[in-house]
């Protein structure tokens, strides 16, 4: 039995972090390659949804939804990387694999592995390698499960804050404009940051910064 295990979500200002993992037997993974199974960045939206379909209903697996609230309150505590190796372990505890593959957050593919190993209570063989959902289909698979979920999410999240702000929420990634004027304008409108919103996130503290730094040149 293997197990690959990979996240969406991770850098997004607005919405949670989805991490998923999926065990299956490792012939089965011929199977994955077949069907297309690759990254999930690479996969079309609809496919990507039907694929997940189809490995949700034909493998075990687990999905962890962590709230934005959550990673700020543990990232008070332990590193962003530090918070995934410890989400992809508290997954990968669930059941027993001989061999688990995970995609390295850290640039130090081998402190990230040492990270995981010390939340894992099996002794498996562990493979870390960044892009692994590049070279390991079981972990394509888990980057589709979790890319799809995330997706869901942030629809979800859109549309509530979207009723209340007249404008696009975007995709939730600082490097997306829409995103960083709806929450300006967010706070403009109700002088908070928006539901959902991840408070630690340096994107969080320059808006804030600058929003500042406007209203002293607007004071007489």
């Amino acid at each position: 039995m293997i197990c690959g295990i990979d996240e969406a979500g991770r850098g997004p200002v607005i919405g949670p972090m989805v991490v998923a993992a999926i065990w299956m037997e490792e012939k089965e993974e011929e199977k994955l390659v077949e069907l297309g199974i690759r990254d999930s960045k690479k996969v079309a939206r609809r496919k990507r949804e039907k694929l997940a379909d189809y490995l949700k209903k034909k493998f075990y697996h687990e999905i962890k939804v962590v709230k934005p609230e959550d990673i700020d309150a543990l990232r008070a505590a332990m590193s962003m990387n530090e918070l995934e190796a410890y989400i992809f372990a508290n997954l990968a505890n669930k059941k027993f694999a001989s061999i688990y593959y995970i995609d390295a957050a850290s640039a130090n593919e081998k402190r990230f592995e040492d990270m995981f190993k010390k939340n894992l209570k099996f002794d498996s063989l562990v493979v870390c390698e960044h892009e692994a959902d590049l070279n390991y289909p079981v972990v394509s698979a888990a980057s589709i499960i979790a890319k799809v979920e995330r997706d869901r999410q942030i629809k979800g999240i859109s549309k509530m804050l979207e009723s209340k702000l007249d404008m696009p929420l975007g995709s939730g990634y600082p490097s997306d404009k829409r995103t960083i004027n709806f929450i300006k304008a967010w706070i403009k409108k109700y002088n908070e940051l928006p539901p959902y919103t991840r408070h630690s996130w340096d994107t969080i503290r320059k808006i804030k910064n600058e929003m500042t730094q406007s209203k002293l040149k607007d004071y007489p």
